[in-house]
């Protein structure tokens, strides 16, 4: 007789299959203020708009988005990118830097989670050649900021079929690094730098883009 456990992932799937039926009838809110009033300067430096190519927009399907690179006396210090989708269904979701970035030519050095603002983000250092970059991401919307893939996809299918709702924003910053060695004190202290700059603005921005997104009335 087969044992119990060996019906869970048909189980999973019938449960998948019923809150994807009912999360084709879903809403579509609105920002409450447009993502380009997020902050033009953050932590003494100052955000130029970089328009994405309408291809790249339109294989990323989301609805309202900025990109920015910040920077001071011609030296560009991060890079932010935020991209709102008012609903999300099957062929139109976020896309996970943790598949894009690799796709892009660089490789994943380490990866972790990490405190900001008292919330967990992605955290990811990155080699493409001799260029490093240090990045942060998350998931943010529906009363969230959430890090971990599988968890956002059950929230997505949960909230889709309890409240019709699956709105969410990708937060992503790149922190640019001088190339050189990846060990000893240097390389440390490069990499605090990358970090300590990646916190402040991390934790500039999950408020700033709270307020822009469309309320969330309850506990998640």
């Amino acid at each position: 007789m087969p044992r119990p456990i060996a019906y869970l992932p048909a189980a999973l799937l019938l449960a998948g299959s019923v809150l994807v039926s009912r999360a084709q009838r879903q809403q579509s809110p609105s920002l409450v203020r447009p993502l380009a009033q997020l902050p033009a300067n953050v932590a003494g430096y100052r955000g130029v708009e970089r328009p994405i190519d309408s291809a790249s927009v339109a294989v990323a399907g989301m609805t309202s988005y900025i990109f920015r690179v910040y920077g001071r006396d011609s030296v560009n210090a991060f890079s932010l990118y935020v991209g709102y989708y008012d609903n999300q269904t099957t062929g139109r979701t976020i896309h996970s830097p943790r598949n894009c970035l690799p796709g892009a030519g660089w490789q994943v050095v380490q990866s972790e989670p990490v405190q900001v603002h008292g919330s967990t983000v992605n955290r990811y250092m990155l080699a493409n050649g001799d260029a490093q970059a240090l990045v942060y991401y998350w998931y943010q919307g529906r009363g969230r900021v959430a890090w971990n893939e599988y968890a956002v996809k059950w929230d997505l299918l949960r909230d889709a079929a309890r409240r019709g709702r699956t709105e969410e924003a990708l937060v992503r910053i790149v922190v640019p690094m001088i190339p050189g060695g990846k060990v000893g004190a240097e390389w440390a202290a490069r990499v605090a730098r990358a970090d300590s700059l990646a916190q402040t603005v991390a934790s500039s921005i999950i408020p700033a883009v709270d307020l822009a997104l469309p309320p969330w009335v309850g506990t998640p």
